[in-house]
């Protein structure tokens, strides 16, 4: 259970990493890890790892280290990975149909429930389990499901109205690959953006830095 003070989104985004390792350590046999062996594993601190997960509480015993299934399945509770939000994907072109089949979604705590598009070829089309919506069924669509959680790949043209109507409609947050700053009109929505051409231009400067120094 986390602690009263407010925590970090340093610390927030090094969960996921740590129930990722966690789980391979799980289906390697390990059973149990100190901090020190985590920390070498991940390539962190143990003062860090130790940090880290106090703001949630007390894991592990000292001279024992953490219980990994134990560990992994705290941390799953506080991602709530377990809860099976309602999500849904606005936007079946190319990546749209490539989040949808090729994600496990429950694995993440998502259970992909709708999926829509203002194409009509596509329209009626499986993708996944489930079939593309013309995105006219939206609304109605919301009032009787009451999704939480919407994954924008759409253009950023569109983006500020559907938004807007998704908000309206009680979306709580967003996977946002539109590049439309939700943030900036709609402030308290949980929003996560994801900006691949930023990671490549990113591994690109780590190429050309690397030649750079090899000169």
């Amino acid at each position: 259970m986390a602690k009263s003070e407010k925590i970090s989104k340093s610390v927030i985004r090094r969960l996921p990493r740590y129930y990722r390792f966690l789980g391979e350590l799980e289906k390697d046999g390990v059973s149990k890890i100190s901090s020190r062996e985590l920390a070498e594993r991940m390539r962190l601190t143990a003062s860090q790892i130790r940090q880290d997960l106090n703001c949630f509480g007390g894991f592990g015993q000292q001279g024992y280290g953490y219980n990994v299934s134990e560990l992994r399945e705290e941390i799953g509770s506080i991602l709530g990975v377990n809860k099976q939000h309602k999500t849904i994907l606005i936007g079946a072109g190319n990546l749209g149909r490539a989040v949808a089949v090729h994600l496990n979604f429950e694995k993440y705590g998502c259970k992909l429930c709708g999926v829509f598009d203002s194409d009509e070829k596509i329209v009626g089309a499986e993708i996944g389990c489930n079939k593309i919506m013309n995105i006219d069924k939206l609304s109605e669509f919301c009032r009787q499901q009451q999704p939480q959680i919407a994954i924008l790949c759409i253009p950023k043209t569109a983006a500020r109205q559907v938004c807007e109507l998704l908000i309206n409609l009680g979306i709580k947050a967003f996977w946002n690959f539109s590049h439309y700053d939700i943030n900036l009109d709609h402030s308290g929505i949980v929003v996560e953006n994801v900006h691949l051409g930023d990671s490549l231009l990113a591994l690109c400067y780590g190429v050309s830095n690397a030649e750079n120094n090899e000169e």
